[in-house]
């Protein structure tokens, strides 16, 4: 079935008819992060069942054009939303439209409680439904319109068998006693977005590399780093679209004094060069004097924090949940992650009630796995 793009205010309000007594709806977005400096959400996708068996609407919501989509939030604060990936894109959508989604079943964390070999979504399509995703698609422009039918294709897809999916893997997941574990893990995806800040301004010290640059040429490095957001802010394009990191470090290092060096620059294209080769050179120039910015708070590994007798705790927790992870044929994360057997470590609770606590110890793992942690710990 084609699916109805969504492009018009009587277009969205028929499609919220549709849409109201749905039990559950699917749903992906698209941004444009990749072509713009400050990203958006370009396109919202939405598949709902049809009624007939295995029959699905699909829905592709333009909010490029419909200017006012909270009525949209409200439906979806009301049902069972089945995403893949689900913290991406509810973040995103808390963010851009402040929407909250308290009823969350994600796909791809279904997939990883299941051990499935492959989690992406792609892949499961292809895998389960047989469908075929156009890679080209994944660096197209969504914010680019009209849409092609390529994009329409393409974006349909990721939604259209969610809902499959998602009764698929409940089959799964009961078959192999692990539904409640599934629940469990979705009931902690209710709180994404309550506390959404806007996305965090890109800061020198979050490039690639930058730790390996002698401090003394921080000034410098600084400098060409505050150029390259300013350009791409003027431009509005993603910084990586006029210089990497890599180029930012290599002109940092090679100081280039004249047009001829700046060509011999790896990475650094001719159009930079041909507009912008006065002001580098002005920039390395100038630059090469200038103080080094402060250095941020030292964010070093976190068990590095650790004391002895924490540091014994720790190891003989990871050691354990390696032999569960590997026996329920799971990745680590899945039975618990390292930030609560970071706080397991450093608190040594000494019941499964003193745990509850603990960010990470859900009801479900403190019934699975509580009395194992306490065993470990009495070992040490």
């Amino acid at each position: 079935m084609t699916p109805h793009l969504i492009d018009t205010v009587a277009g969205f309000d028929k499609m919220l008819a549709a849409l109201a007594d749905a039990p559950r709806i699917a749903l992906d977005t698209e941004a444009d992060s990749l072509f713009h400096y400050w990203p958006k959400v370009c396109l919202i996708q939405l598949s709902v069942s049809a009624g007939a068996r295995d029959s699905v609407i699909d829905f592709l919501v333009d909010p490029l054009r419909v200017k006012d989509i909270q009525p949209l939030g409200g439906r979806l604060s009301a049902v069972e939303v089945v995403m893949h990936a689900a913290e991406n894109d509810a973040l995103l959508l808390a963010r851009a439209f402040d929407f909250r989604i308290p009823r969350i079943f994600d796909t791809q964390l279904a997939a990883r409680i299941l051990g499935w070999p492959r989690a992406g979504l792609a892949a499961i399509l292809e895998e389960k439904f047989g469908v075929q995703s156009d890679k080209r698609m994944q660096r197209t422009d969504w914010s680019r319109r009209p849409l092609t039918s390529q994009q329409v294709t393409y974006a349909a897809q990721d939604t259209h068998s969610l809902l499959a999916l998602r009764e698929l893997q409940i089959d799964e997941l009961r078959t192999r006693g692990r539904w409640e574990e599934a629940l469990d893990a979705f009931a902690q995806l209710a709180t994404i977005g309550e506390d959404a800040q806007p996305i965090e301004a890109r800061t020198f010290w979050d490039m690639k590399g930058v730790r390996d640059v002698p401090r003394a040429q921080h000034g410098l490095l600084s400098a060409l780093w505050e150029w390259r957001e300013a350009e791409a802010q003027r431009r509005d394009v993603p910084p990586f679209k006029i210089a990497n990191d890599a180029v930012l470090v290599a002109l940092t290092e090679q100081t280039p004094s004249t047009h001829a060096a700046l060509n011999r620059v790896h990475g650094l294209s001719d159009y930079v060069i041909s507009r912008h080769g006065d002001a580098l050179l002005r920039i390395i120039h100038e630059g090469r004097l200038r103080k080094p910015p402060a250095h941020p708070p030292h964010r070093g590994r976190p068990e590095a924090m650790l004391d002895d007798a924490q540091r014994a705790r720790f190891d003989a927790l990871r050691g354990w949940r390696a032999r569960v992870a590997e026996q329920r044929g799971v990745s680590l994360d899945i039975v618990l992650n390292s930030a609560t057997l970071l706080e397991i470590a450093k608190l040594n609770p000494l019941s499964v009630e003193e745990m509850a606590g603990i960010a990470g110890m859900t009801p479900w793992k403190l019934s699975a796995y509580g009395g194992d942690v306490l065993r470990v710990l009495k070992t040490k």
